[in-house]
């Protein structure tokens, strides 16, 4: 994989540590990683079915969330922002045990097991329109039927998803993202870049949970009516769902 999408906006000159250096590079390193990830493909031909408002929508998804941050190169093919990355991991690793690790420990211990399932049930259960997208986009129009029957059940006899009936009686359970959905159209390789906040991803799935948010009734409510605490109640509990494997995380 080339690596001079990456170099040539964010390793020139005096410009390489600066907010717009980055901002260009990565910008120019996006369009390289899209371009050759597709290329290295097998089914790369199938870069021209992707819709042209997606790719818009992915790449200003993607600098308008890394514009503020600068990048140094390293391993050009796999981890290009090395010393960034582990910069900003340092950072979330730090905020996670000043905030989010303690806010989640403390709901474990206070909220019963079974409320817990049941409210994570229900935010799962909210990721239906998003799966139902990305099983369509990825030709899988069975498991998108299925999933839609999942949601029905779950919606109704499941009192809003709080109770999982669907997996008792047997229904799949699919899901999938964009990311997924990108690397079935070709895109198969993708650089590695750690968010604040949000943590590790790819080049290629970063981008996909920026464009399929307009999806995700979470983000649309709070985007449109400027709710934020179901965004809060899913981070945190989604956070106390992870709990038991912290000294698994810790030693990795």
């Amino acid at each position: 994989m080339s690596a001079s999408g990456v170099v040539s906006g964010s390793d020139s000159g005096s410009d390489s540590g600066s907010v717009s250096g980055f901002a260009s590079g990565f910008a120019s390193g996006f369009a390289s990683d899209f371009a050759s990830g597709f290329a290295s493909s097998p089914g790369s031909n199938r870069l021209r079915h992707v819709p042209a408002a997606l790719l818009l929508l992915l790449a200003t998804a993607l600098c308008a969330g890394c514009a503020n941050n600068k990048a140094y190169l390293s391993d050009p093919d796999i981890d290009p922002w090395e010393p960034q990355n582990r910069k900003v991991h340092a950072f979330n690793d730090g905020l996670d045990r000043a905030i989010f690790r303690p806010v989640a420990t403390a709901y474990d211990e206070a909220m019963p097991d079974a409320p817990q399932r049941g409210v994570r049930n229900f935010f799962n259960n909210l990721s239906y329109p998003t799966n139902f997208v990305n099983l369509v986009a990825q030709g899988k129009f069975k498991e998108s039927v299925v999933t839609t029957g999942r949601f029905l059940v779950n919606t109704t006899v499941g009192l809003l998803g709080f109770f999982d009936v669907a997996s008792k009686s047997g229904i799949p359970d699919y899901r999938e993202d964009l990311g997924q959905t990108l690397a079935v159209w070709g895109w198969q390789e993708s650089r590695y870049l750690v968010v604040p906040f949000l943590g590790p991803f790819t080049v290629r799935d970063l981008g996909g949970r920026g464009v399929i948010g307009y999806f995700d009734p979470v983000a649309i409510a709070m985007r449109e009516e400027h709710l934020y605490w179901p965004l809060v109640v899913d981070l945190v509990t989604l956070r106390a769902e992870f709990l038991p494997f912290q000294p698994d995380i810790d030693n990795a």
